[in-house]
This record gives structure tokens, C-alpha cells and sequence, in this order.
């Protein structure tokens, strides 16, 4: 019952946390189109309001006219549009998946015993470290740094430095898949931090001062701005760092801290670009094309380092020749009895599947096939050792028919 209720929670919580993930990426990158797009306004009384850019745009039908104010409205308005509860709701319904998927099953999710052999208390301490840690030290480099001049290179170079020690670390303290989401969330944090710590408390004190009739500082605005920067060159890498757990043939191979580091490399080149070729539309900048093929390069050379290796030979050794169907799952179900009753034999039903009859193999054959084959997720961090030529064998049993008699 455990594992089923948990299973809802992880489902209903991936749902919303999905939805609120869209929309606070959504408003991200609409606001940062939105600044890089505006024009100095033509109409001479925009201009005496104070308008510094204005934007039309055409969408479902009708037309749109957002203009920006260079420093404050002629009048605060009476309702004025908050944009935190997206953040705050990814980072809490993140936070809460986490739990669900990887904390609470922290011996099973979270520990490689052939890398770090420690208990789950202390995994999950290291593990939660993380997100507090890189969060210090990144909002450090932006304090000390980002007013300098020359300050925003300085930071990027600097964060970035962070995060591929970060990612190191993850991954060789770690299981693979949970190393991945882990310097995701790590990411995450920071981004929803920024919005908590900076962004909407110097918002508040920009508005607070225009209604007192006091002068703006323009400090507010700037960190604002600067770590709304962040923000939107973060995004791309902590989209591949969340989505990779999926796909096991990245967390799992022999250098996949090199692999994370590449791949959310070329997540911010292509995030730059498409920053850039708002204003380059406009005749601010040179053609950013140069960044996307950076990206795309990268992602290429990931694709080819990370080609599987030739399994006819392993396939050849692994069956035995003139097997019979019978035979093969004689086989295939001592590689069970070895590799899978532990977690789905009598004792343990691990997400409600049960592998110790020829009955219930049959049912869960297709599974079974997905899991062990096509994705290698299981065994977990091959806790418990599974060789390529099992998984053949079992491959071979499943494209014969998967039949149990």
C-alpha cells in the first residue's frame, strides 16, 4: 500500500509541479522577449509619461501595446500584477516530488553503494546540503561581483566554475540519475531564491518608495535585473538535468559528470541565442547564430560519444545454441531469481510488481523488457549487478515471444 500511495503522490505532484513550471518559465521568457524587443517610443505623450520602450504585438485576435517605464508610472495603478507565485510554487511542488521520489527511498534512490557507501540519513543530508551551499556561494559571487565593472563576466565565468565542481561532486558522490536531478534542483533553488531574496523584495521597496513620494533607488532595479539574467540562462540547463532522468544512457555512463556539464553548456548557448536575436532583429547586436551552433555542436558530439557499443558479439555468447523457448526462460528467470526477487519477489513488491511466477513474468514481460533492456533503469544503480549478457538474454526471451512454458 506504501508504494502505491506513494506512486499517486509522485504522479499527482509531477502534474502540478509540470503546470507551474510552464507558467513561471512562460512569464521568464516572455519578459525577457519583452525587453529585448521594446523600441523607444514615438507618441510624444508616451514619452512625457516617462515611457522608455514600447512593444505591438498581435495574438488571438487582437493587438497588444505593453510599454515599460524607465523609472516609475506617472500613478501606481490600483491593481498591479505580481509575478512570484509560479516561482514559489515550482520550487515547493519540486521540493515535494524530491521527497516523494528520491528522499523518502533514499537507500534505494539515492545511494550507489559502489561510490559512496553511507546511510540514507547521511546521504540525504549531503544531498539537501547542496541546494543550501550553492545557493550561499553563488548569491556571494553576485554580491561581491556584480556591481564591478566588467562584473557580469566575472559572475558567469564563476557560477559556472560552481556548478561544474557542483555537478563533479554530484556525480561521483551520488547515483547517476539521482546526481542529475539533484544538480537540477541545485539550479532551481537559486533561480527560486533569486525571486524570493532579491527580485520581489526590491520590487516591493521600489513600489513602497513611489507612493511615499521618495526617490527610486536604482540599485533595486539593477539586481533585479541582473539576477533575472540568471534566471533565464539557468533555465535550459536545469530543463535537461530535470527531463535526464529518463533517459539512462546519459546518467549512467562512465563520465556522466562530463555529460551533464555538456549538455546544460549547450542548454545556455542556445538560451543565448535566442536572447540575443530579439535585439539583433532590431539592429542592436550581431547575428547570435554563432551561440546556437555552439549548442548544437555540442549536443551532436554528445550524441556521438555516447553511441552504445556493438552487442553482437555479447548477444552471440549469450544464448546458448538450439535453445528452445523453454530454455531461454529457464534462463531469463534465474537472471530474475539473482537480479530482481530481492525487490520484486515475495518479500518486497517495489511499485506493486512481483516477478517470481511465470505468471506474473508474463504479465509484466513488456515492462520488464522496457525497464531492463531499452532504458537499463533496473536493477536500481544496478544494486545488484546485472551483466550485459543478462540483459541480452532477456532481450532475446522477450523478441522470441517472452513465453513462460
Amino acid at each position: 500500500m506504501e508504494s502505491y500511495l506513494l506512486d499517486w503522490a509522485n504522479l499527482l505532484l509531477r502534474w502540478v509541479h509540470v503546470i507551474t513550471a510552464i507558467a513561471w518559465v512562460g512569464s521568464s521568457f516572455y519578459f525577457v522577449f519583452l525587453d529585448s524587443s521594446l523600441t523607444p517610443p514615438v507618441d510624444d505623450d508616451l514619452k512625457k509619461q516617462g515611457v522608455s520602450g514600447e512593444l505591438w504585438a498581435v495574438h488571438g485576435g487582437g493587438f497588444y501595446h505593453p510599454v515599460k517605464f524607465a523609472v516609475k508610472p506617472p500613478q501606481m495603478p490600483a491593481h498591479l500584477h505580481w509575478f512570484y507565485w509560479e516561482s514559489y510554487s515550482t520550487w515547493l511542488s519540486g521540493f515535494a516530488l524530491f521527497t516523494v521520489s528520491y528522499l523518502w527511498s533514499a537507500g534505494t534512490y539515492l545511494i550507489d553503494k559502489s561510490l559512496m557507501n553511507w546511510s540514507p540519513g547521511a546521504a540525504i543530508g549531503v544531498a539537501l546540503s547542496f541546494l543550501v551551499v550553492f545557493w550561499i556561494l553563488y548569491d556571494a559571487i553576485c554580491q561581491l561581483l556584480g556591481q564591478r565593472k566588467n562584473g557580469d563576466a566575472m559572475v558567469g565565468a564563476l557560477v559556472a566554475v560552481l556548478v561544474c565542481v557542483a555537478s563533479w561532486l554530484a556525480c561521483h558522490w551520488f547515483a547517476g540519475r539521482a546526481a542529475f536531478l539533484l544538480v537540477g534542483a541545485m539550479m532551481a533553488t537559486a533561480m527560486s531564491a533569486n525571486v524570493f531574496f532579491w527580485i520581489i523584495p526590491g520590487q516591493r521597496k521600489v513600489v513602497a518608495a513611489i507612493k511615499a513620494g521618495q526617490p527610486v533607488e536604482a540599485i533595486h532595479g539593477q539586481r533585479g535585473k541582473q539576477r533575472s539574467v540568471h534566471n533565464t540562462y539557468f533555465t535550459l540547463p536545469v530543463l535537461f538535468a530535470m527531463l535526464s532522468n529518463h533517459y539512462s544512457f546519459t546518467w549512467s555512463h562512465p563520465q556522466n559528470w562530463l555529460v551533464l556539464i555538456l549538455m546544460m553548456l549547450a542548454g545556455a548557448a542556445i538560451r543565448q541565442f535566442f536572447v540575443l536575436r530579439h535585439g539583433y532583429k532590431l539592429g542592436r547586436n550581431r547575428h547570435p547564430l554563432a551561440y546556437a551552433l555552439v549548442g548544437v555542436t555540442v549536443i551532436v558530439g554528445a550524441i556521438y560519444g555516447l553511441k552504445p557499443i556493438a552487442t553482437e558479439s555479447i548477444a552471440a555468447t549469450a544464448r546458448p545454441s538450439g535453445a528452445t523457448a523453454k530454455n531461454d526462460y529457464q534462463t531469463v528467470q534465474k537472471v530474475l531469481e539473482q537480479r530482481c526477487y530481492l525487490c520484486h519477489g515475495e518479500q518486497v513488491q517495489m511499485k506493486n510488481v512481483r516477478l517470481d511466477s511465470p505468471a506474473l513474468v508474463k504479465q509484466h514481460a513488456q515492462s520488464v523488457y522496457q525497464q531492463v533492456v531499452v532504458t537499463k533503469i533496473m536493477p536500481m544503480n544496478n544494486a545488484t549487478g546485472i551483466t550485459e549478457a543478462e540483459r541480452q538474454q532477456i532481450k532475446q526471451w522477450f523478441e522470441a515471444g517472452a513465453k513462460v512454458q
